[in-house]
């Protein structure tokens, strides 16, 4: 079984074109989870609308914290053997399921994967090929406490690991960069070379390609983060 999870807020532009290319790739039995953080737009009427002819999606009402307690939310209504995170407002190209699946399947391991973007705009024009290459993505704990490269649009993982992920701490500066750190310290995560997703860029993003904050602001999420993961892989809390 397969949970696919979205935390939607105001996403109305994007999220039927998100839909569409997701519910194609889902078996009968399969799951997605949307958790609504209090749009305001049309987002719930295309929910409902959806909801009400295809049994596979879950609506939940979020806590109304932002998107990481909103994620938080959705990973914990997932009942799946395997857990994809997906964006409001990307496109998922036909063959991502199917290609993470037998990733997973034959590397046994495997806890976590990252699969390759293309960076496209609000058109779906391509800015960048690949998300790799103009990250420079590499897996590892300590490199990606330095810089952090786990992308949550391109993210799936086994549902074993929920029990290490949740709760997710309330100060760490991103929900997807939590949980691969959290498979990388025990070197369960690994990259799927394929571009499985167009990652759509535009000036409603809840989340940046390149962050614009200060050096200092970055060394406090470093900080943070490193404690909070520190306090969960040693005691536990």
């Amino acid at each position: 079984m397969i949970s696919v999870c979205i935390a939607t807020y105001n996403g109305e532009k994007y999220l039927e074109e998100q839909l569409e290319s997701i519910l194609p790739q889902l078996d009968s039995h399969d799951e997605l989870i949307i958790s609504d953080d209090g749009s305001k737009d049309g987002t719930l009427r295309i929910i409902d609308r959806y909801t009400a002819k295809d049994k596979r999606i879950k609506k939940f009402k979020g806590p109304g914290k932002g998107v990481i307690a909103n994620f938080e939310f959705a990973i914990n209504q997932s009942q799946g053997e395997f857990i994809f995170l997906a964006d409001q407002d990307d496109v998922w190209l036909p063959e991502k399921v199917q290609t993470t699946l037998e990733f997973f399947h034959s590397h046994p391991k495997i806890d976590l994967v990252i699969s390759d973007l293309v960076i496209v705009d609000e058109q779906l024009e391509v800015i960048e090929p690949s998300y790799f290459e103009y990250r420079n993505v590499t897996i590892g704990f300590l490199h990606n406490i330095v810089k952090n490269k786990y992308i949550g649009a391109g993210m799936a993982f086994r549902g074993r690991l929920k029990t290490r992920i949740l709760p997710i701490p309330a100060k760490v500066p991103m929900h997807d960069m939590w949980i691969g750190l959290i498979a990388a310290y025990r070197n369960k995560s690994a990259l799927i070379p394929q571009k499985l997703t167009l990652y759509r860029r535009h000036h409603n993003n809840a989340s940046e390609i390149d962050t614009k904050a200060s050096f200092f602001q970055q060394l406090k999420w470093r900080c943070a983060i490193s404690y909070v993961l520190f306090k969960r892989i040693f005691f536990n809390a």
